[in-house]
């Protein structure tokens, strides 16, 4: 995949995204429609968020759903300029870069611990209601990961201070389960649950400001958590997507969530003292399956195995990420990051420069979905063009 046909991409989709003013729809905005689906009760409002999700005609616009701004898109994009800005001498981020971290030091959810972040719509499921901006670990999380480059390339101090904040969010305000393997972190201050991917992304940020700060008490928290993740990990080398509490049964979800925790166990690998040859084979059998197990030959991404269809922009995107960062465990990973981007590129970029957010096997849901597609794939491009640079 040559370095042009990046660039092509790059260049069509910041284009749409500069247009939109960084806004944009999602696909589980619907309970920020002008119809109270929730005065109708729980299970209208879980309906009305899944047909939604699956609509490929978006009727946003007659629901009453205005574009809007997402903290953790926003998050998502300041990385991703940040790491433009490193990769290039000839041209010059700092507006969107100073732009999208003032926006996200001001619109932060107030009266916890530390900065956070939460989604900017409710969200209900069948076992639980959050509300708009409720924080979460996984929205703070990839806010934080976008303030982390923004202090690697500035040194500012206030973003090492909002660092430092969010790690007392983490510590403080998430509940943590705790057995005799680690702990895990909740998703939210709402409850105790066990998401396998969302505690690792809170074990992430801390291992990243103990990187900069050398502060050696977070480095417990983040040994435990590891250790917790390391433990669910299947013979084959999946790991599912969380654990009921009470029972220990896990939920068997097999999704771009696998590519979420090797990238998150790398991280904190790279960014703290945690070593060992557990960490390095723990990695390695779950990139083998992540390869074997959720992609076709082509670069398409299952959906949740064994389920093919649909193929998705979130699945592609984490996928480019996952190999492209891990590619030093195995010198074809980068190349099999090119072509995931490459099928990706060809079958999901519109003439307009965003990204569509599935494509079935007879037809394409075209709606371009600001967090789940354009965000995602602005960091995938950033990070291509940054690792080409790198590997000449």
């Amino acid at each position: 995949m040559n370095r042009s046909k990046i660039q092509d991409a790059l260049s069509r989709l910041t284009a749409y995204i500069k247009d939109e003013d960084y806004r944009g729809y999602d696909p589980y905005d619907t309970l920020n429609s002008k119809i109270n689906f929730l005065s109708m009760g729980k299970w209208p409002a879980v309906l009305a968020t899944q047909i939604q999700k699956r609509n490929p005609i978006n009727i946003r616009k007659f629901l009453g759903i205005k574009k809007d701004f997402n903290p953790k898109a926003m998050g998502l994009f300041l990385a991703a300029y940040c790491l433009l800005q490193k990769n290039s001498e000839e041209k010059s981020y700092k507006s969107e870069i100073d732009y999208l971290f003032d926006w996200l030091t001001q619109n932060y959810s107030k009266n916890y611990s530390g900065f956070c972040w939460g989604y900017n719509f409710p969200w209900i499921s069948p076992e639980k209601y959050i509300n708009a901006y409720v924080p979460s670990v996984v929205v703070t999380a990839y806010v934080a990961k976008g303030i982390f480059e923004y202090y690697r390339i500035s040194q500012d101090p206030r973003a090492k201070a909002i660092l430092e904040s969010i790690c007392k969010f983490i510590l403080n305000d998430l509940y943590r389960y705790e057995d005799k393997t680690g702990l895990c972190f909740s998703y939210t201050p709402l409850s105790m649950d066990c998401c396998y991917n969302a505690s690792l992304l809170g074990a992430e940020i801390l291992a990243k400001v103990y990187s900069i700060t050398k502060d050696g008490r977070l480095l417990d928290p983040v040994q435990r958590s590891v250790d917790f993740i390391l433990t669910r990990q299947h013979e084959d080398g999946h790991w599912n997507y969380s654990m009921d509490i009470k029972t220990g049964t896990e939920r068997n979800q097999i999704d771009f969530h696998q590519g979420f925790i090797l990238e998150s166990l790398y991280e904190i690998k790279k960014h703290s003292d945690i070593s060992g040859k557990i960490y390095e084979d723990t990695l390695l059998k779950g990139m083998r399956y992540y390869k074997n197990n959720q992609f076709l030959e082509n670069g398409r991404s299952l959906w949740r195995v064994p389920k093919k269809w649909p193929a998705d922009i979130h699945h592609q995107a984490q996928g480019i990420i996952t190999f492209t960062k891990l590619k030093s465990l195995d010198p074809g990973y980068f190349k099999w990051a090119e072509k995931i981007a490459d099928w990706t590129i060809n079958n999901m970029q519109d003439d307009n420069g965003y990204f569509y957010y599935q494509k079935w096997k007879f037809f394409k849901n075209k709606i371009p979905y600001i967090r789940w597609g354009q965000a995602w794939m602005l960091l995938v491009l950033a990070n291509l063009m940054l690792s080409r640079e790198n590997e000449n």
